[in-house]
């Protein structure tokens, strides 16, 4: 379930914020409280290797996340200038870049979904 914030101005215009599911200020929180438990001796090499795990699905599910919405903000309607700013620079090559690769396996949001939704009912090797 996407994060939905509703300011009181959007509240009022009856209009909804969608927020990504995490954020770059609370991964650094949890990474200076993380790193204080390690400098205390608090967290075991395995406890480490675990959580190196799940942050590298994490990371994984969220670059599908980034690819599905740079698929569905272009379906929307987004330029590639609009877009162009959240990839640095300002540059429209690497939004550009980034949808030919995409539109090489799908040609929509809803196609990257459905693929995402069966890669992970795959068994893993």
């Amino acid at each position: 379930m996407p994060s939905v914030d509703a300011p009181n101005s959007l509240a009022e215009a009856g209009e909804r914020r969608v927020s990504a599911p995490v954020t770059a200020a609370a991964v650094l929180a949890w990474l200076e409280e993380t790193a204080e438990a390690v400098a205390a001796g608090e967290l075991t090499a395995e406890e480490l290797i675990a959580v190196l795990g799940e942050l590298r699905q994490a990371s994984t599910a969220c670059a599908n996340a980034s690819d599905w919405t740079l698929l569905a903000a272009r379906e929307a309607g987004a330029s590639l200038r609009q877009i162009a700013p959240v990839f640095g620079k300002g540059y429209v090559r690497a939004p550009a870049a980034r949808l030919e690769k995409l539109h090489r396996e799908v040609l929509s949001a809803d196609q990257f979904l459905e693929l995402m939704r069966r890669r992970a009912t795959e068994p893993t090797v």
